[in-house]
């Protein structure tokens, strides 16, 4: 391997003038450091009230007088998404010099460039050897025939606009909302040569319940002529006759002695060598897999034959410090310890797939993928009608599904997200069907969001929230009093697929303008900025961190009723939140309980949060939350278990007032916990008669040593006389 990353030469071409001015055959005048992107080396344009991407992320920006200063140059703010410190979207030119050793004269060559944004031209010594638009995976360009060992110029043209293919002008993969639409190349930038007769490709599907593993080789032969190679694959070996080209070897050996499932209690992972020796020389690969196996039966989601709930966060690719993913595992751990922290066990990476490292940290870390395949083909595109998409999307499947298919932590698969077009429905019948056939190491759906096809293993639906879009006073949380019985049973009874529910909550809150300053990388919170003015201009910027707070903990409240309901729905396939972070595209999605950098706002912790987001939760169905003092409360205990079966447990519970102070307990026995949830454990009733009033109170069930959850209610007084009236009390008459 020859490691690419350092100074490249460099050349903006805002006029697209490289290619008729043959700038491959020239040596570039600037420099750039790759691995990165224009805008984290400093180049680009200076922002301002002109650039041509402000004009969809802005809504409303150039009409309302009330941003006419944020206009002005000098102080251009955009109130609607985080601001790049420059912005650039055409042509640039990235070159370099190797030297290739003659030990690499009878090898073959590639050039590996883990992400790039986004179409690439190669130029070797002046001459165009093939273009790329892979967009969520490596782009790798075979220079076996164009590297001699000596000296060469790679010359690489990266066009970061949109052209014949539109994944959709909102899609994560290169929404200017979220990472930021940048030109460059990300990650690993290397050449690397292998002997001419190579494993090019090898996917792994382990079969615990047949305790065996199929293994699927691709082994490419650049001979001129056939060979004989011997092929080793987890002990087992087999000679072959290998013709010139692309040969597919499939062979299946056992599981190694031992060998445990993967999930998420239990990361369990191994190592499979496979290996090719022919002509004296010997490529090999070591592969890392875990064995899971997902079913649908019953309209559950099964994982190793039992029933599972995602309990899920949509990444939405946001990355203000550098503009693109990150490459760092210890970025990664941090995250997915957040996940863990705060009771999730699921991500869902919104019409983007991230690089290698996430996946070999969710898989160290046992949580459960859910990719799309770089599109929300909507408002700007459609899907179905003969574009360049349509196509685009199978070449994206297919390289993301090469690309990371072997890691246990990617399970769900789906083209993207919230399609449109009318012929959508049937292009994505045919695209699941197709996959399906391919490869069932996943489960797929046609899309997040809709349609729900009978083709599909899941359906990613909207509907199970309690604040629908549009919903405004007529919805669950605004229309009826308190109450912790609701559940979506009446909607996931009408099919006999699992329903995961699609970007629950979008609880929004208060910006936390202490957070401006974490900003120290290519984006700026100016829009963070724009709040923080308007506060202070009314008076009221003392306040802001009170506002903070307080719209906070209402946000945590929407967020566990939201989860609540999904835990009490029978057999449910678990919620996708919008979000645990924020995002700060799509009009400043302040929607998370920690920011963008993953750090708490201060409101609420992961062990908070976790009580009533988690694979152990009780929960108490009560029909209200405000009671009267002549009034008995009443709870139905059930609980939600996906951790492990259990047998007989004891539960308890206890009535504390504001102070902390326990006025009532008592004790249920639920006679056995398998997997699962709606599992009944009784009843509670309180009679109120006796307890002060009028006051709050807190009722927490806790399922032995292992989880506890808890719910405020309010008791008033019955009846009140009018004072100094003489009237007689008004039979059922509530003072309040």
């Amino acid at each position: 391997m020859i490691d690419l990353s350092g100074t490249w030469r460099f050349a903006i071409d805002r006029n697209d003038a490289g290619r008729q001015g043959c700038w491959q055959t020239t040596t570039l005048p600037d420099s750039i450091s790759l691995p990165g992107s224009m805008l984290t080396n400093g180049l680009g344009d200076e922002v301002s009230a002109l650039t041509p991407w402000m004009m969809h992320v802005s809504p409303g920006y150039y009409e309302n007088p009330d941003y006419e200063e944020y206009r002005q140059p000098g102080n251009v703010k955009i109130p609607f998404t985080l601001q790049p410190d420059k912005y650039y979207a055409g042509a640039a030119w990235y070159q370099r010099e190797v030297v290739i050793p003659k030990s690499w004269r009878k090898r073959c060559i590639q050039l590996f460039m883990e992400r790039c944004h986004w179409l690439t031209e190669l130029y070797v010594d002046g001459r165009c050897v093939g273009t790329r638009n892979d967009l969520c995976a490596p782009q790798r360009y075979d220079l076996t025939q164009w590297l001699s060992p000596g000296r060469h110029i790679l010359t690489l043209r990266v066009d970061n606009r949109i052209g014949d293919i539109d994944p959709g002008l909102n899609s994560h993969s290169i929404s200017d909302n979220t990472q930021g639409n940048w030109n460059g190349v990300a990650g690993r930038v290397e050449l690397e040569a292998r002997p001419r007769v190579w494993l090019s490709h090898v996917a792994v599907h382990p079969k615990f319940s047949s305790q065996t593993m199929t293994v699927k080789a691709e082994i490419t032969n650049t001979l001129d002529k056939p060979v004989t190679a011997l092929v080793r694959a987890g002990g087992r070996q087999e000679r072959r006759t290998l013709e010139a080209g692309t040969n597919e070897l499939t062979m299946t050996v056992p599981l190694p002695a031992g060998t445990e499932y993967w999930d998420e209690f239990h990361p369990n992972l191994y190592e499979l060598e496979v290996s090719v020796r022919a002509k004296g020389e010997t490529d090999t690969r070591s592969v890392r897999y875990g064995c899971r196996e997902w079913d649908t039966s019953g309209g559950r989601l099964m994982l190793n034959g039992h029933p599972v709930a995602m309990r899920g966060n949509v990444d939405c690719c946001t990355f203000p410090l550098t503009g693109f993913p990150s490459f760092e595992r210890s970025y990664w751990q941090n995250v997915f310890r957040v996940y863990k922290n705060y009771g999730l066990n699921h991500v869902r990476f919104h019409s983007w797939c991230p690089p290698e490292v996430a996946f070999q940290v969710a898989d160290e870390m046992g949580i459960y993928c859910y990719v799309e395949a770089s599109s929300w083909a909507n408002q700007s595109t459609t899907l179905g009608d003969g574009k360049g998409i349509d196509r685009f999307i199978y070449q994206e499947s297919e390289a993301i599904i090469r690309e990371y298919g072997n890691h246990p932590s990617f399970c769900m698969f789906s083209y993207g997200n919230e399609p449109g077009g009318a012929n959508s429905t049937a292009f994505l019948r045919q695209f699941v069907n197709y996959w399906k056939q391919r490869d069932d190491r996943f489960l797929y759906t046609a899309a997040a969001g809709w349609p729900n096809i009978d083709e599909s293993d899941w359906f990613c639906a909207p509907s199970p929230r309690i604040q629908a879009w549009g919903g405004g006073l007529n919805s669950i949380i605004n229309a009826r009093p308190p109450s912790t019985t609701f559940d979506w049973g009446n909607y996931t009874q009408r099919f006999s697929k699992p329903i995961v529910s699609h970007e629950i909550g979008q609880w929004c809150v208060y910006p936390n303008f202490h957070e401006i300053e974490k900003y120290t990388g290519v984006y700026k919170a100016r829009n963070f900025e724009i709040f923080r003015d308007r506060i202070r201009r009314n008076g009221l910027g003392e306040l802001a961190d009170s506002f903070l707070l307080a719209s906070g903990k209402l946000q945590v409240l929407c967020y566990k009723a939201d989860i609540e309901a999904a835990l009490r729905t029978r057999d449910f396939g678990g919620f996708e939140l919008l979000g645990l972070n924020d995002f700060s595209g799509q009009g400043t999605a302040l929607t998370g309980v920690v920011d963008v950098f993953w750090d708490d706002k201060g409101y609420v912790t992961g062990r908070e949060y976790s009580r009533f987001c988690n694979s152990l939760v009780p929960l108490a169905r009560m029909e209200k939350l405000v009671f009267t003092s002549d009034e008995t409360m009443r709870a139905d205990v059930e609980v939600a278990n996906y951790r492990r079966p259990m047998g007989r447990t004891a539960l308890t519970w206890n009535v504390f007032d504001a102070d902390g102070k326990c006025l009532r307990e008592g004790q249920l026995t639920a006679s056995g916990l398998p997997l699962g949830n709606g599992i009944s454990c009784g009843r509670i009733e309180l009679p109120l008669a006796g307890l002060p009033s009028p006051t709050q109170y807190r009722l927490e069930i806790r399922v032995g040593d292992e989880a506890a959850n808890d719910w405020h209610f309010w008791v008033y007084e019955a009846n009140t006389e009018d004072e100094g009236s003489g009237a007689a009390p008004q039979a059922g008459r509530k003072w309040w």
